[in-house]
């Protein structure tokens, strides 16, 4: 295990039983409580990214914005928020996907992406993969094209990534 693999484990703090009962939730708030820590996760994404020819990181309401807006700076690329229905305040293309007891809908803006632009999708957490599949579907829908995507935490005994088939998926910690 690397080094900032390593530190960024130990920062992980769960909480069990929140926010129902049986769930070991993944708190990453430590780790952007901690400069060294903070530093070692945007570095990371960064360096997925930084040779893939990339020119936009989106990030997935919310906690995918925090990273993904460090690593768009960082890298001088735009940086675009994908969030939870009628939160942009601007015309959007929506998606709506399933999840266990309902639905839930995503936006982005209509012109966020143009088409043939190659994007990274960033978040903190793969779990069923329904939200980043949206996320997947909204870039689509505009032309662009996802080249990787990327996520702090991997949930891997949900198996979300099976909904992002065809696109590469880094995980830096697996649970």
């Amino acid at each position: 295990m690397s080094e900032p693999i390593a530190l960024l484990h130990r920062l992980i703090r769960t909480i069990p039983d929140f926010p129902q009962p049986g769930i070991q939730f993944k708190d990453i708030t430590p780790i952007l409580a901690d400069g060294d820590g903070f530093r070692a996760a945007v570095d990371l994404f960064i360096a997925q990214i930084q040779d893939a020819n990339v020119q936009k990181v989106v990030g997935i309401d919310a906690r995918g914005f925090l990273f993904g807006a460090a690593v768009a700076y960082a890298l001088g690329l735009g940086f675009i928020p994908v969030r939870k229905k009628g939160k942009l305040p601007w015309k959007t293309q929506h998606h709506s996907y399933t999840l266990e007891y309902g639905t839930n809908t995503v936006e982005i803006h209509e012109d966020a992406v143009s088409p043939g632009e190659r994007v990274a999708l960033i978040d903190d957490l793969l779990a069923t993969g329904g939200t980043a599949s949206a996320a997947v579907n909204l870039v689509r829908q505009l032309g662009g094209e996802v080249v990787k995507a990327i996520f702090l935490i991997e949930l891997d005994f949900l198996g979300g990534r099976k909904n992002l088939t065809g696109i590469p998926v880094t995980t830096f910690l697996q649970y």
